[in-house]
Parts: structure tokens; sequence; C-alpha cells
């Protein structure tokens, strides 16, 4: 599995940490490279989820200080799904209904909920339930 990551200048501490916990992954790393310099963060939103939409990566990680800005960058972007959850159930929940394709991290979540989030993003399949295929259709209609 190849995973793309983000990050702006808030995030990038984070986005290191993920990066190391990710050893056993293709990771494609799109910026920010430091945490000293201010950055715009949907221009590393809108990098990440082109990669998403071109199947240059599998799934996408998005780090900000909230996280907040992040996602909604990122789900400004047609065809992506960004989820923000809280715990690791939110996670499966959003990738068995919503095919979440994208999640988005704050800058000081703890790496243990961290870690059992990713373990739901990476392990768990879209349930591809009829209802919620027609719900994920409409996401782009609006």
């Amino acid at each position: 599995m190849k995973i793309g990551i983000a990050s702006d200048h808030a995030g990038y501490d984070q986005k290191e940490r993920i990066k190391k916990y990710l050893k056993n992954y293709e990771v494609v790393d799109f910026g920010t490279d430091n945490a000293t310099i201010s950055v715009d963060y949907p221009d590393y939103a809108h990098k990440l989820c082109n990669a998403v939409n071109n199947k240059q990566v599998d799934l996408g990680i998005a780090i900000c200080k909230t996280g907040i800005g992040m996602s909604i960058a990122c789900n400004k972007v047609k065809g992506i799904r960004c989820a923000k959850p809280c715990n690791a159930k939110e996670m499966k929940l959003s990738r068995l209904d919503n095919d979440s394709n994208v999640v988005a991290f704050s800058a000081d979540m703890p790496m243990f909920k961290v870690k059992s989030i990713l373990k739901e993003f990476f392990n768990t399949e879209f349930s591809n339930a009829e209802r919620h295929i027609r719900r994920i259709g409409k996401l782009d209609e609006y």
C-alpha cells in the first residue's frame, strides 16, 4: 500500500512521527519540509488530494494544528472523503460507510491514538452497501 502524507508547518513534527511509524509502507511526502516557515495548509491538502485522485497513492494522511483546516480543505476536492476521527471506531465506520480515502489528524493527537486510527484506516474496506454507494454518489453532486 502506498500512503501519501502532507502537513502544514504546525503539523510537521506529527508528520515526521507518523512517517517513522509507517516504516513498513511506501510513503510519499507532499510537504511541508520544516516546522519554522509558515505555509498555507490548503496548498498541501491540494497536493495530497490530487495524488489520491490520480492513484499516485492509495490513501492520504493530512495534518495541521487542529486537523480541521486540512479536513475542510481536503473535502473541497471532488472525489475526496476526508475523515477527522477521534478514535478507531469512528475511523472504522468512516471507511465502512463513507469509503474515506484521506484521514486528518491534529498536530498534538497522541501517537497511541494515531496508531489505532491508522490501523482501522488501512485495514477496513468499504462495505459496498448499496445505500452507502448511493449516498457517496450524492457528495459530488452538490
